[in-house]
């Protein structure tokens, strides 16, 4: 098996205001149209939005399960400016910062958000290792 994630499909509770957060909010690029499922293109990967009680029918689990998911999303960007830059996209798109950006203790920087539906990103700066389309491994 070659090891990767080819989408994270995220449950919302209102698809209309889901899809009005990542797309109009954080300007990612939609693929398609319609509100039953949304997909976004993440440059390797792909977002999809599927209403909560449809995705948990559909993989066979409550959908009342509540509190914290234990897993959060993680945008790797170039620089401590673009880390501010995105939470703040964020923010004007109705996300709720749960760590303003910061020092970390690892040497990078990084801050996290909610989004509508309670969803964790990281937003994050790592000097270490820098995952974009220009670093492909040769």
């Amino acid at each position: 098996m070659k090891p990767r994630i080819s989408m994270i499909t995220l449950g919302v509770a209102n698809m209309a205001k889901a899809i009005d957060f990542y797309q109009n909010g954080l300007g990612f690029p939609r693929h398609g149209e319609g509100e039953q499922v949304a997909f976004f293109n993440l440059n390797g990967s792909w977002l999809g939005l599927y209403p909560k009680d449809a995705l948990a029918e559909d993989a066979m689990v409550d959908s009342n399960a509540s509190g914290f998911n234990a897993f959060s999303l993680a945008h790797n960007v170039g620089s401590e400016a673009e880390v501010e830059q995105v939470i703040q996209q964020a923010i004007n798109a109705g996300a709720t910062v749960t760590k303003t950006p910061r020092p970390t203790d690892w040497g990078g920087y990084s801050g996290y958000f909610k989004d509508p539906d309670g969803h964790l990103w990281e937003v994050a700066h790592n000097p270490h290792f820098w995952i974009g389309p220009e670093d492909t491994p040769k």
